[in-house]
């Protein structure tokens, strides 16, 4: 069972105008993620927005504009104040608001910290410019920037006492990261064909004639791109189905900060599955009242209460 540890009543000063800041990122540059976070209590609420921070800070660098050397060196950087949080040696009056952030949490709940050292091994391999010939590769991939971050949460969430399986708690965050990532990867195709990357799998691109690439608003002539894209989504649905087992695991308002994030990403999935060649035309996305709607529902236990019965006619 993985415990939570709440954080003290009293946060000083200065560490609560640190997780401002990064509440204040969360909320600017990850809507989807800002709105699963709004369910949780104050303290995990934090702790996850100091590790979007974190994490934010990771991404940029890999998507700026530096030369790749000077990325690179910046992501060991990066890496070197994630080991000055491990060690205990950010002060609490430390000029780096997410850093000190970022310490508080890692002292108020037993956050794996090893999983943001593979959220940059993630980004150098993006540095590095490599490409994945098969899902297994792409996993790979998946797991450092995503999967990572899901096994990074449940540090935060907990699972709730007596759980049963509960020591499946970590492989299932990590693989409801994948079905994210995932997602993620069928929405970009478009803007990261133009960024000069592709995350799809070689051989999946060779088996449905889109090895030329996605550089235009319409699929390659003569391939069968929604082929391509019903393929992934179907990949995705499986990750998506393996990674809900999470849900009776964790308490009620972290399972409902879980089925928000999650639910929005399914929904961005099932846009993508009724019109596969939106993505290659903009990004496709949820409105508000939506996203709101999937908040509420994720708050209700619809989606964990679907996951228990489910689980419990298998075992029947």
């Amino acid at each position: 069972m993985i415990r939570t540890v709440e954080s003290a009543p009293h946060v000083s000063a200065p560490v609560l105008a640190a997780y401002s800041y990064c509440e204040a990122v969360t909320g600017q540059q990850a809507r989807n993620f800002a709105y699963g976070i709004r369910l949780l209590p104050t303290p995990k609420r934090r702790a996850m927005s100091a590790l979007y921070a974190f994490s934010r800070r990771v991404d940029d660098i890999g998507d700026g504009a530096l030369a790749d050397d000077v990325k690179a060196a910046r992501l060991e950087d990066t890496r070197g104040l994630l080991a000055r949080v491990r060690e205990g040696a950010v002060a609490e009056d430390d000029t780096d608001p997410v850093a000190v952030a970022l310490a508080h949490a890692a002292g108020a709940f037993p956050i794996p910290l090893g999983g943001l050292d593979e959220l940059i091994d993630g980004v150098l391999m993006d540095v590095r410019g490599e490409t994945y010939e098969t899902w297994d590769d792409l996993k790979v991939y998946c797991r450092c920037v995503a999967g990572a971050i899901g096994r990074l949460s449940l540090g935060v969430f907990g699972t709730e006492p007596g759980a049963r399986g509960a020591e499946r708690a970590p492989e299932y965050a990590d693989t409801l990261g994948l079905a994210l990532q995932l997602t993620n990867i069928l929405r970009d195709i478009r803007e990261d064909a133009e960024g000069g990357r592709t995350y799809l799998p070689s051989d999946d691109l060779a088996k449905f004639g889109c090895s030329a690439g996605f550089s235009g608003p319409t699929p390659p002539e003569g391939s069968d791109f929604t082929g391509l894209v019903h393929f992934e989504v179907r990949r995705a649905r499986a990750l998506f189905a393996e990674g809900y087992r999470l849900l009776p695991m964790l308490d009620r308002r972290s399972g409902a900060c879980v089925a928000a994030m999650a639910g929005i990403y399914r929904r961005l999935l099932d846009r993508i599955e009724r019109d596969p060649e939106a993505v290659l035309r903009g990004r496709v996305s949820l409105p508000g009242r939506e996203k709101a709607y999937v908040a509420v529902r994720g708050l209700s236990g619809l989606d964990t209460r679907h996951v228990t019965r489910r689980t419990v006619r298998r075992r029947a």
